[in-house]
């Protein structure tokens, strides 16, 4: 059993005036003539119509002829005041209560009839019957007061004793309008259609409780603070003058409530103290934490049950924040809890508007650090975050950007002086953060763009033609030629296996250093397969799981989209590609969108390719060439889809001269496997030529090749390496036909 905080403080004055006065025994007189003097409990006894005057004097003359002078110097309780303080504690016990309040000891001392403090009270008239009632007055007008609320039960007394009751907005929130008039807050640069749309739904008569929808980090949380700026200034509607926007800290709120009803309680004096207050808008940050919160298998209600009265009545405004998912996973499946707030969708800033708010944020990130950022830094921080950082949203990712930077930066030049963070610290950070080569950022995409076709060249050849023509739709595009609102490119590769349709894209995405996402359309023939690219319909097994595809360029807006024979896919999913080719747009069935604007699409196809290079049956002799490849795409592809199409670019048919150039890329990539094992080997003229004389195959291309050299040349490496004896120097020659390793 503990003691109160008045009543702490009674004893400790009795015990350091029983030191002073060498009193050796604390009586149950002494400690009600000390208590005289606490203001509380002067209030106390006048409630009870006490004589404060003739009960003072009555004790004090008491305690002039029983109070004996201590040799030790250590005063002790008398047996009379340990008897009392354990009644007590005993009936607090058997209550549920922990605290000893003043009020407890004053009715154990008045029950005890030994004690001449009971005897001076009961010859002013007191009747125990006076004592409760003035507890249970004091009770309840703790818990019905109008401009303050109190904490529980358990950690105040029964009548009220401390000085300033506990504002449970206080001690629960946090008042962020405080905070922004002490400039304790970030600035909020732009989102002034955001801001003005959320003031508007504050200002309505019912349902004034707006919610803000978005992806991580688009700065949903922030938009709470730009609001408490703004009610202070003199330029809002009178009705949003002076708010306090308070930031419900909904764990501390659950923290400790062991027993049921502990929660409700809690949350509904929060919520009556809000009402009260008339000035309060209650900010809940990831407001889908409210459903389930404080509820057991019991049924109690959870929190977002006992919001839902005051959301409808309006009198204590709410605004809270979410993403996507949890909106529509939690909140959306409460249509009575989700009809009460306005859904306002936070969309991403542009890079544009991104370098804007770090140049506002600069000033608070240069203060922490010690640094100055450079506004190529500040730039290359938001062109980087968006290019390779595609799990999160700028400008989130930008500001970890230039906060890590800075970090970098203090961490190598230690000491007071200030130093200048440039675009090289942002660039080894995204090398860190992203896993990307450092080279490879430093290089601008003006000299990728420069040097791309030329790098393609050098491992895909035979197919220049093919190659100028995919890399000129994607400088057309960064030239800013293109429609803003289709992909960078949507490309169809015709013509026969083999011949390097797939790698050209691999080549993009390498030289490009974007990532390549790769759908094998085989996997796509039934009808019900485009539910796995844009998502299950509602009512079927993974609806909440959403879109492979969607999901990909969600995560991978930045990227080469490969879909491999096209041409073996179901139609229906033709018709979703019309509106990715048109709009580069693909919504999926639960609502979410994604954006292709960046996206380069290629899909390949061997349609017609058969038939393109077989001879023509007449006078007129040769082979089939791009007539026949055109009937063939007609036939597999209906017109609106051929359409949209930026180009189909048909490849060359293997030829001699290519398959020599693929054979030798083949063996040197193969070579330098080899020497890696520590061997050098020399590789004769005619190998080369042999290869080519019995792999070359109109059919097979480029995979026939591969197949011949894993066969007649890897097999002889295999058990040389595993098991043989390693020589410093070997020779692949021909003998007899064959190709032999001496």
């Amino acid at each position: 059993m503990r003691l109160d905080k008045d009543m702490t403080e009674i004893f400790a004055s009795v015990y350091n005036d029983a030191i002073k006065k060498r009193i050796e025994y604390i009586t149950p007189e002494y400690v009600l003539y000390m208590a005289l003097d606490y203001r509380k409990v002067r209030e106390l006894m006048e409630d009870l119509n006490i004589d404060m005057k003739k009960l003072n004097l009555d004790l004090e003359e008491y305690l002039k002829t029983v109070n004996i002078e201590n040799t030790s110097n250590q005063p002790m309780n008398s047996a009379l005041l340990d008897s009392i303080l354990n009644n007590i504690a005993f009936h607090k016990a058997a209550a549920g209560k922990e605290l000893l309040s003043f009020s407890d000891i004053l009715l154990g001392i008045f029950e005890e009839e030994k004690s001449q403090a009971s005897f001076y009270l009961k010859k002013q008239g007191l009747k125990r019957l006076d004592i409760l009632d003035v507890i249970i007055d004091r009770n309840v007008d703790k818990y019905d007061r109008e401009d303050r609320d109190y904490e529980s039960e358990d950690e105040f007394d029964e009548d009220g004793m401390y000085d300033e009751p506990v504002s449970y907005l206080e001690k629960y929130c946090t008042n962020l309008t405080k905070k922004a008039f002490e400039n304790k807050l970030d600035p909020v640069i732009g989102r002034e259609t955001e801001i003005q749309r959320t003031l508007e739904v504050l200002l309505r008569r019912t349902k004034s409780n707006p919610i803000h929808v978005g992806e991580p980090g688009v700065g949903k949380t922030v938009l709470a603070n730009a609001l408490s700026s703004i009610f202070i200034l003199e330029d809002v509607p009178e009705r949003l003058k002076f708010l306090n926007v308070y930031s419900l800290d909904l764990a501390a709120l659950l923290a400790g409530t062991k027993y049921r009803g502990d929660f409700e309680e809690r949350i509904k004096r929060l919520l009556v103290e809000a009402e009260l207050s008339g000035n309060v808008i209650l900010y809940i940050d990831e407001i889908h934490n409210l459903m389930g919160a404080g509820a057991n298998n019991n049924g109690v209600m959870d929190a977002s049950s006992l919001l839902k009265p005051y959301l409808q009545e309006g009198k204590v405004k709410f605004m809270g924040s979410t993403t996507y998912d949890e909106y529509k996973k939690f909140i959306e499946k409460d249509k009575a809890f989700a009809r009460r707030f306005q859904k306002i969708e936070i969309s991403e800033p542009t890079i544009e508007d991104s370098i804007k708010i770090l140049k506002g944020l600069k000033d608070n990130y240069e203060e922490h650090h010690n640094v100055t950022y450079t506004d190529e830094a500040l730039e290359e921080a938001c062109k980087l975050a968006d290019k390779y950082i595609q799990d999160r949203h700028l400008p989130d990712t930008a500001i970890d950007l230039i906060d890590e930077a800075a970090a970098y930066v203090r961490l190598k030049k230690k000491g007071k002086r200030r130093v200048k963070v440039t675009q090289k610290e942002i660039e080894k950070v995204v090398s860190k953060l992203a896993r990307v080569p450092e080279e490879k950022i430093e290089e601008s995409e003006i000299d990728k763009l420069k040097k791309l076709e030329d790098k393609i060249k050098t491992t895909l050849f035979g197919q220049d033609e093919a190659v100028k023509i995919v890399v000129n739709a994607i400088k057309r595009s960064r030239a800013g030629f293109n429609d803003d609102n289709k992909p960078i490119a949507s490309l169809l590769f015709v013509g026969r296996t083999g011949i390097g349709k797939t790698e050209l894209a691999k080549q993009i995405s390498k030289h490009m250093d974007i990532p390549l996402v790769r759908y094998d359309m085989s996997e796509y023939q039934e009808k019900h397969s485009v539910a796995k690219l844009i998502g299950t319909p509602p009512g079927y097994v993974g609806y909440e799981q959403g879109g492979l595809l969607i999901d990909s360029i969600r995560k991978n807006p930045h990227c080469v989209l490969l879909l491999d024979e096209i041409e073996k896919a179901h139609e229906d999913i033709y018709n979703v590609l019309l509106q990715v080719m048109d709009y580069a747009t693909l919504t999926e069935n639960s609502g979410r969108k994604a954006d292709f604007r960046n996206v380069i699409i290629i899909m390949t196809s061997n349609a017609g390719a058969k038939h393109s290079a077989t001879s023509v049956v007449g006078f007129g002799g040769g082979v089939h060439g791009e007539g026949s490849i055109d009937k063939a795409l007609k036939d597999a592809f209906t017109p609106e889809f051929r359409n949209r199409l930026s180009k189909i670019v048909v490849f060359n048919p293997m030829n001699k001269s290519m398959a020599m150039e693929i054979t030798k890329r083949k063996i040197s990539e193969f070579m330098a496997k080899v020497e890696a094992k520590g061997m050098k080997i020399k590789v004769e003229e005619d190998v080369l030529n042999l290869i080519v004389e019995k792999s070359f195959s109109d059919a097979f291309g480029a995979r026939e090749i591969e197949r011949y050299i894993d066969r007649e040349i890897k097999e002889q490496f295999v058990d040389l390496i595993l098991f043989g004896s390693k020589k410093d120097k070997l020779k692949l020659s021909v003998s007899e036909g064959k190709i032999l390793i001496k």
